[in-house]
């Protein structure tokens, strides 16, 4: 666009991999607090943010959202089905949105109290590049450049080891072959935000990826920094709080040795019941002051701090947790497996107050999980659905699945993928399901464990068994004078600590990764440091899972389908499927089965018992096999003729057994031998010029399999009389 049209675009550049990455303000959507087109080769996203008019006052949370969106115009495509337009978010969405709102969140002032809106949208995708690391970089630079108060800007890159290498902002192929993929946030003092799944990794691996990333994200961190320069708005001010607490310094004398007390109750339960006290008590003392709303708020601010303070110096100064445990201490862990009496296979993985009851499905091609996005169409026969009842933290809430469900779930699921058996080593679709029955800590690695043993119960071959961990961080001055690394976190170490670092993975490397920092970084020590001491749990826990079932069920569930495969060519695809699927419908229809036909020959049976699989089997090579001369069929009797009889040796391929070669003995009619319906052995003796199949009866023909040569009919009536026969006429052939 040329600069005429547009006097007050403003633009910056940065190349990444060969292409560039445009940043642009102030052609598209200008009525927004900030707006952003980015572009990256054939991808594109356009970036908007606003904020409500009126603030809140003393909200102890930011209400940001975060709405990534595709558009399929986006890849020259319409959406399928009976509605024609783009509908609810797609977990992909869904994700992504997860990506951008994760780093984001911690940068915005509870002060500010406005509504904050962000809304990337992919309008162009090349099939090339992921759009999904532009939206992050767009959505930063949107907010940057606006005038809602932000500690930013952060960045995102997704790094990639291919060959060998470590690839930044990878392609589409790229990914495919890579053996790490991870995305990387954070600001340019330090990342804040990985998600990623690999293919056993070493930690040494893993840390040069964070190091390499490290150095991109501080490039578009400055890039963005130029844009703010050329087009950023003045900050709206934030709402500062107009009232403090009142007797507060007496209030936190009484209160807190209580509270220290309460916090380090043994259980959950006992630590949540023990400071509800504490607080009722001194809200009692407190109720005339307390029935303002304002003061209530800090009230609770106010207890809420002393928490944050009595576990971090619980940790940092005695090494003791609010339940008691060292700071690399697992909690207590039982495995059962094959808990559920119908299911294909089921397990109970229970980690101290985290509970997950996972449970295995063996399904057919059928159930895949097709995708339709602008990526293109594409099939999962791997899938993980996880599940939070509020039951599971004691509370009564709306059964559903939210953004928390499925971002959990997707990690979880990437954490086993590697590990799953391939479609061609194991031809069934997999579904595990994990539902969360307790939970107190990293449920997400808790339905990684119990993923594998239920997997393990219903017989499918893993490659190796997967274990997670959650690993925690506390923090203490501007530059972590002081820190501790928690293994098995619980969910107040989550809540009140500066870090929820989850590793998934093998005995052998990683297979799943996902870190989020409350802070502005971590050192390259603390992270070595908390995989060191991740590796080390991950161990403990496989060992005690390995004690549980260390390898697959050498027999399916006797409720799961049966699945039989084979290979036949290309070009008798036709054959077998027929017209109007006429052949594959009778198959399916006779054998009691599901029988499935891929481009490249692949044919799966499914059926509920083996016999009938087999079955199908073989009439499926008999549709796609041609005679052969010399070899003996179990042919079926179809049609019996004065001077023979058509037998059907493959469907749909009859051959005619004459009178002749029926038997050594001397017969009056083929019906002396043969009646419709009947079964025979028979031996494929010739093919003639025309194609045609004769045969000769099994029975007829000497040990040595050729044909008797001393057999001379003699003239016999025949039912309409015709006449007596020359014992020395050659038969008649079809």
């Amino acid at each position: 666009m040329s600069e005429e049209k547009y006097p007050n675009l403003k633009k910056v550049t940065y190349q990444i991999a060969g292409q560039d990455l445009v940043l642009e303000t102030d052609r598209i959507a200008k009525q927004a607090n900030g707006a952003v087109f980015a572009t990256y080769a054939g991808a594109a996203v356009i970036a908007t943010v606003c904020c409500s008019s009126d603030s809140v006052e003393g909200l102890d949370y930011v209400p940001v959202t975060v709405d990534y969106n595709e558009k399929y115009y986006a890849a020259g495509k319409i959406p399928g089905g009976f509605i024609k337009r783009e509908s609810r978010p797609k977990d992909k969405e869904i994700l992504v949105s997860r990506l951008i709102d994760r780093p984001m969140r911690p940068l915005f002032e509870k002060s500010f109290g406005r509504e904050i809106q962000i809304v990337p949208t992919t309008v162009s995708a090349d099939m090339v590049n992921p759009p999904d690391i532009l939206a992050i970089i767009a959505a930063s630079a949107a907010v940057h450049i606006s005038d809602i108060p932000f500690n930013g800007p952060v960045a995102g890159v997704r790094i990639c080891c291919v060959d060998g290498e470590l690839v930044a902002n990878p392609t589409y192929e790229q990914i495919e072959k890579s053996t790490l993929e991870i995305v990387v946030a954070g600001t340019k003092d330090g990342i804040t935000m990985v998600e990623g799944g690999a293919k056993e990794v070493s930690e040494d691996l893993m840390i040069s990826a964070l190091e390499k990333a490290q150095s991109v994200i501080t490039d578009l961190c400055n890039l963005q920094e130029e844009l703010r320069k050329l087009a950023g708005k003045d900050k709206l001010p934030l709402t500062e709080s107009s009232v403090s607490l009142e007797n507060g310094d007496a209030i936190r004398a009484e209160a807190y040795p209580k509270l220290e007390t309460a916090c380090f109750m043994p259980t959950k339960e006992t630590r949540h019941d023990g400071i509800k006290a504490v607080k009722a008590e001194i809200a009692g003392k407190y109720a005339e002051q307390l029935a303002d709303e304002a003061q209530k708020k800090l009230f609770d601010a106010l207890f809420e701090d002393m928490q944050y303070e009595i576990l971090r110096k619980g940790i940092l100064d005695r090494s003791k947790r609010v339940d008691g445990r060292g700071l690399e201490d697992i909690r207590p862990i039982t495995c059962d497996v094959g808990v559920l009496p119908r299911t294909h296979g089921s397990a109970l993985f229970t980690r101290g107050e985290t509970q997950s009851l996972a449970v295995t499905t063996l399904g057919t091609v059928l159930d895949e999980q097709v995708f339709d996005d602008i990526e293109g169409d594409k099939r999962e026969n791997f899938i993980l659905h996880y599940n939070f009842p509020p039951y599971s933290v004691g509370e009564v809430g709306r059964l559903g699945t939210g953004r928390r469900e499925i971002g959990h779930g997707n990690l979880a699921r990437r954490s086993l993928e590697a590990m799953v058996p391939s479609k061609d080593d194991f031809p069934y679709t997999i579904r595990v399901v994990s539902e969360i029955m307790e939970s107190n800590g990293s449920s997400s690695m808790a339905s990684v464990c119990g993923g594998t043993l239920s997997m393990l119960n219903a017989g499918v071959p893993m490659k190796k068994p997967v274990a997670g961990i959650a690993m925690g961080l506390i923090t203490e001055g501007a530059h972590y004078e002081r820190w501790a690394v928690l293994s098995d976190i619980l969910g107040e170490e989550d809540h009140l600590g500066d870090m929820d670092f989850k590793v998934a993975g093998t005995e052998t490397g990683i297979t799943g990764f996902q870190m989020d920092i409350k802070i502005a970084g971590v050192t390259p020590e603390i992270m070595r440091k908390a995989l060191d001491q991740a590796y080390r749990g991950r161990m403990h826990i496989l060992g005690i899972m390995n004690q549980c079932i260390s390898k697959p069920a050498e027999q399916i569930s006797e409720f799961a389908p049966k699945v039989v495969t084979l290979k036949i060519d290309i070009d008798k695809i036709g054959a077998l499927i027929g017209p109007g699927g006429k052949n594959v419908k009778a198959l399916c229809e006779q054998y009691n089965c599901k029988i499935n036909t891929e481009d490249d020959g692949t044919v799966s049976i499914f059926s509920k018992n083996s016999a009938d699989g087999e079955a199908a089997k073989k009439a499926v090579l008999g549709i796609v096999s041609d005679p052969e001369v010399g070899i003996v069929y179990n042919g079926t009797v179809k049609r019996i003729m004065d001077f023979g009889a058509f037998v059907e040796i493959l469907p749909g391929k009859e051959g005619l057994v004459h009178i002749s070669k029926l038997s050594r003995q001397r017969i009056n009619t083929v019906t002396d031998v043969l009646h419709e319906g009947q079964e025979i052995p028979v031996k494929l003796t010739e093919i003639d010029k025309m194609g045609r199949l004769n045969l000769s009866y099994i029975d007829a023909i000497d040990p040595d399999g050729a044909p008797a040569e001393d057999q001379h009919w003699e003239a016999r009536p025949s039912h309409n009389d015709r006449g007596p026969r020359r014992d020395s006429r050659p038969p008649r052939r079809y």
